[in-house]
């Protein structure tokens, strides 16, 4: 199939890539000139594992070209993706500024029967929005050209998104006519060869379904930071609270991991669209807006301990404080709404000198911070004088750190764990004051907790005696 992908950000280019590999003939547009020119010479705007060969590979094999021009795309391509960026308002609604103009384009310069597939993130009933916007179009060219509109949320995760579109766990399609069902199912039979993991259904209903699977990962995420703020203070440890509650199967054990909040493109800019789209119909979200509530205070959670612990040293101010990781998740180079961002600007705010390192993310952020923060060649030339190390991103290389390498060049022998990758035992032999979220910080930290119980249940022979 002959294919135009409006927009080469993460969705657009991704798809595009993937669609590509499969055999398809897919033309991507976007209004950039210089990202157009940039993609043309192999260069790559984001950061995603796997992308760049994909890219490369269907380049070269003509399958896949990049371009300004809609009349040239439009007039190739029955199958036309809206993949553009839909940001949030002042209000958290969100924005189809974009995906109007990119429609309104599509219109323009179709020249036969085309399905205009809505990629993009968008709140329910943009398919209608988008039809009427291209029906509007056509009336005014005085053409009675027919299309069809679906809706085709993406559910890609930066860092696998190639796995993610390669191999989905679903396609959600919302469609109305037979004929688009027929041809969408097609274009996607190479994906679910193994079994058919094609839905079909409304519009309405395909837009929503979109938003409501992230609201429950971001939910999950932020029922599980709540309640390490419960375990920190009663001795428990999330971690093992983790395992205990994913091992039913009605729960499972993703996205149950307690740390120092969510970030990115999705799950803070989908909840407030969700919010924005209750108050627009007169519909409270308490849980939503708990969610995000929660994850706002989650993303403070680290520079409140951090502060705490050096509150008997005067503060922050003056300290070297070393972070590892910026990306708001490994595999990735998007610092965007960031916990790490957060973070840095609490400590900065306390007069902290900070010196960070990400394994990609570092052009980014420093085009955020400037020259405001030091940025290093590893993990290793951070701790250099540090006074604390603060893991935020869980890099695989970060797991297994020679802390023997580190401990001679720290100033203090401190490490917050913003990620629960290490365990207290192994941090404490090393003679490293640990803290991680939801777990204990210490063993004097648990002997307190149990010493407080202790005073709080009755003796156990006078509960015997009573019992007998």
């Amino acid at each position: 199939m002959h294919i135009l992908i409006v927009g080469t950000g993460y969705v657009g280019l991704v798809t595009a890539a993937c669609l590509s590999e499969m055999g398809h003939h897919v033309v991507c547009l976007d209004i950039d000139a210089k990202k157009i020119a940039n993609l043309k010479g192999g260069i790559l705007p984001i950061y995603e594992p796997g992308l760049k060969e994909l890219v490369d590979r269907n380049s070269r094999a003509g399958r896949l070209t990049f371009t300004t021009n809609y009349a040239e795309a439009i007039c190739q391509c029955s199958i036309c993706f809206i993949a553009v960026p839909t940001p949030s308002n002042q209000d958290g609604s969100c924005n189809l500024e974009f995906v109007m103009a990119a429609a309104a384009e599509i219109a323009r310069h179709m020249d036969g029967h085309k399905i205009i597939v809505n990629k993009s993130t968008v709140p329910v009933g943009t398919a209608t929005l988008v039809k009427e916007a291209i029906q509007a179009v056509l009336d005014k060219r005085s053409s009675n050209l027919s299309f069809d509109v679906v809706s085709n949320p993406e559910f890609l995760k930066e860092g696998c998104a190639i796995n993610d579109c390669m191999k989905p766990d679903r396609i959600i399609l919302g469609i109305e006519s037979a004929k688009a069902a027929k041809i969408m199912r097609e274009l996607y039979s190479a994906f679910t060869i193994n079994h058919d993991r094609i839905f079909v259904m409304d519009t309405v209903s395909a837009e929503m379904t979109k938003y409501a699977a992230n609201a429950m990962l971001a939910l999950r995420i932020s029922f599980m930071n709540e309640l390490s703020h419960l375990c920190e203070k009663t001795g428990a440890n999330i971690k093992q609270v983790r395992v205990g509650i994913g091992s039913d199967q009605r729960i499972g054990y993703q996205f149950l991991y307690a740390g120092a909040g969510y970030g990115g493109s999705c799950f803070p800019k989908d909840i407030r669209a969700l919010i924005a789209m209750g108050k627009e119909n007169e519909i409270e979200m308490p849980i939503l807006n708990a969610v995000e509530e929660i994850n706002e205070r989650q993303k403070k959670s680290l520079s409140k301990k951090i502060l705490s612990y050096f509150s008997s040293q005067g503060g922050v101010k003056d300290k070297t404080i070393a972070i590892w990781g910026l990306s708001f998740k490994p595999d990735t180079d998007d610092i965007r709404e960031a916990p790490a961002l957060t973070l840095i600007e609490d400590l900065l705010a306390e007069g902290a000198a900070i010196r960070a390192y990400d394994p990609v993310a570092t052009l980014n952020a420093l085009k955020h911070f400037g020259n405001r923060i030091e940025f290093c060649k590893d993990e290793y030339d951070t701790a250099i004088d540090a006074d604390a190390i603060v893991l935020i991103t869980e890099w695989k290389q970060f797991r297994h750190i020679d802390f023997s390498k580190i401990i001679p060049h720290l100033k203090q022998k401190v490490f917050f764990d913003g990620r629960n990758q290490y365990q207290l035992s192994e941090m404490q032999s090393l003679g490293i004051h640990y803290f991680g979220i939801g777990t204990p910080s210490s063993v004097e930290d648990l002997s307190l907790i149990v010493n407080r119980l202790q005073t709080q249940i009755p003796d156990c022979g006078n509960i015997c005696a009573v019992s007998n």
